[in-house]
């Protein structure tokens, strides 16, 4: 009967507050969804269409459509201040964002419900949790990756660099780990999408842990000239480097004995 009267009242509970329980969470998606859409159509769907589908003209497209993109495509480019854009058309800077993290969620959660497409990412999938030597190979393994995907736009020591078409490779320095995870999986401008097929989420993980790792590191080859590369260094060596010498001769050349004695007959 103890048995039997416990099963009763298990039961009846289930019954009383479980369906409540999932008619609730329901109707606050619901809820989110629609607080986005709404936030969607003032901001957004003059260039993304006000489902959307995007929106193209004579001159071009504005916006591309947004069906299938994901709300990690929403969280970084509304996250890292890029969206909106000022003027349609141009590459989208970082900047200070518009939007609060409440409104850029709700945004993103109306733009997952148009399509299937990657999720925002949890912070244990961009976090390297490791230590000691396991953190370290990982973070060497994470250099490998980047040097041979990431480095050929974005330099070797993350700082960007020219692109072409007038397009920037921007700086990963003072980039959050979240919005660099969120860039390998959306591909933001001309970079590639890396999905989790192409680089797993722990290979992920490390490369976000190497460039941690060299933000951490001290420039040991004194100034660094923004490190930018060859280029920078190359102009560097003919503007002061070469220049200085040729200043240096013509000096020792307006100096010399006979240059002295012309001025003297003279």
């Amino acid at each position: 009967m103890v048995m039997l009267l416990g099963l009763l009242l298990t039961g009846s509970l289930y019954a009383a507050f479980s369906p409540a329980n999932a008619d609730n969470e329901a109707k606050s998606d619901e809820a989110l969804i629609q607080e986005g859409r709404d936030l969607f159509l003032v901001g957004c769907s003059f260039c993304h269409g006000q489902n959307g589908e995007g929106v193209s003209s004579q001159n071009g497209q504005y916006g591309p459509s947004l069906i299938g993109v994901g709300p990690a495509s929403v969280d970084f480019f509304m996250g890292t201040g890029r969206m909106p854009l000022q003027i349609p058309g141009q590459q989208g800077p970082p900047k200070h964002p518009v939007y609060t993290q409440d409104e850029i969620e709700a945004i993103a959660a109306y733009v997952g419900s148009l399509g299937p497409g990657p999720a925002i990412p949890d912070e244990s999938e961009y976090t390297l949790n490791l230590t000691g030597d396991e953190r370290q190979e990982a973070i060497v393994k994470g250099g490998q990756l980047f040097l041979a995907n990431c480095s050929a736009c974005h330099n070797f020591d993350a700082s960007g660099g020219a692109m072409p078409w007038g397009k920037v490779a921007p700086t990963l320095k003072n980039t959050s780990d979240k919005h660099i995870y969120e860039a390998m999986l959306v591909g933001p401008a001309q970079m590639d999408v890396f999905s989790n097929g192409n680089i797993a989420p722990e290979d992920k993980a490390a490369i976000i842990a190497y460039l941690n790792s060299i933000e951490d590191n001290p420039g040991y080859g004194g100034f660094s000239l923004g490190g930018l590369g060859p280029v920078s260094e190359g102009m560097f060596a003919w503007l002061v480097g070469i220049g200085g010498l040729v200043g240096f001769a013509y000096w020792i050349a307006a100096h010399t004995t006979r240059s002295q004695k012309k001025e003297e007959e003279a």
